[in-house]
């Protein structure tokens, strides 16, 4: 089979290697390839396999071929889905092999502000020692309020790190999960974004990103949050309305914020929106790697391996997430079946 995957840069070793292995002909393609490239490339793939290269209409009708497309990775919001399936190609994702370690990235984010381990770290480098000024005292975490927005799997995570682990008192905005739910791992449900936020001294953002939930943090909610306040997002950048953040960091709006997801990446600090935040003491910048553990990539490795072998041998394809935009295509009309949900 002629299979392409796109963003090289993420290393999957056992994944090009059993497909080499077992004589099929594997192009890697590098991430920021063009969509022009892209089309070119896909003239005659078979099996896709993507994580951060928009996948669009026209990628797709390049791809007579096409079978099916396995992100590997969770978010699908970079697939033009309906093409996908009108013209009969299966899409499926990997949802399940990061959700405690991107909750922990988070927390790590949130307790590295609270405790200010970077710039007191700096300050060690230049200087040898800091001293116990008010410029370097930390927050506790303990009986402080967090509020997760999204409260899904990892949602869930984060709740009882925060509260069955550091004593925290855990509130979740979530629309489509029930307050019996969330009160069965202890997170009281708010039915009012704004009211969250009001109440909040860290907020981490981990809700899919959909029509419903773009620039869900906007300039309003920001100002809705108390001034003391850490923002945390390890979802999908484009949560936030990203200026609004900026202006809100710059001027003090906030106390500051651990964004490891951005709408534009790479960042880089000559020419991306948030370059100023560099320097900032207030503010974590992590490359898109919360999810990049030695035992997370071990599992989605032999994961997608096992939705690459279901399109080759023309099984079922599982589709673990309950993302409505995936489970619709159980009634698509393909060579390739497409499974019931078989977790959540």
């Amino acid at each position: 089979m002629k299979i392409i995957r796109t963003d090289q840069e993420l290393e999957m070793p056992l994944v090009d290697q059993r497909l080499r292995d077992e004589g099929h002909e594997l192009t890697l393609l590098p991430d920021g390839i063009s969509e022009d490239q892209l089309c070119v490339a896909v003239a005659e793939c078979e099996l896709l396999l993507m994580c951060y290269t928009p996948i669009t209409k026209r990628v797709i009708k390049s791809a007579p071929n096409l079978r099916a497309i396995i992100k590997y990775g969770v978010g699908i919001d970079a697939i033009d889905i309906p093409t996908a399936n009108a013209n009969g190609v299966v899409v499926v994702n990997i949802p399940e092999y990061a959700e405690e370690t991107v909750a922990e990235g988070a927390f790590m984010m949130m307790i590295s502000l609270a405790k200010k381990l970077l710039p007191i770290n700096n300050e060690l480098q230049k200087c040898d020692w800091a001293w116990p000024t008010q410029r370097w005292m930390g927050l506790d975490l303990a009986e402080k309020t967090i509020g997760i927005v999204g409260c899904g799997k990892i949602g869930k995570s984060m709740a009882r790190m925060c509260g069955a682990g550091f004593r925290m008192k855990v509130l979740g905005y979530d629309p489509y999960v029930s307050e019996e739910e969330l009160a069965a791992h202890a997170i009281l449900k708010v039915e009012k974004l704004s009211d969250l936020l009001s109440q909040c001294d860290f907020v981490s953002l981990h809700a899919t990103l959909s029509n419903h939930s773009i620039h869900i943090i906007g300039k309003d909610e920001l100002k809705e949050m108390q001034k003391h306040a850490i923002l945390i997002n390890s979802a999908r950048g484009a949560l936030i309305d990203e200026e609004a953040l900026l202006e809100a960091l710059e001027n003090n709006e906030i106390a500051g914020a651990g964004i490891d997801v951005f709408s534009q990446e790479p960042v880089n600090q000559t020419s991306h929106l948030f370059s100023s935040l560099y320097s900032l003491d207030n503010v974590i910048l992590f490359p898109h790697l919360t999810f990049y553990t030695k035992e997370a990539m071990e599992r989605l490795e032999l994961e997608t391996l096992q939705r690459c072998y279901e399109v080759i041998e023309q099984k079922p394809v599982y589709i673990k997430s309950d993302d409505e935009r995936l489970l619709q295509q159980q009634h698509l009309h393909t060579t390739y079946t497409i499974s019931p949900l078989v977790s959540k």
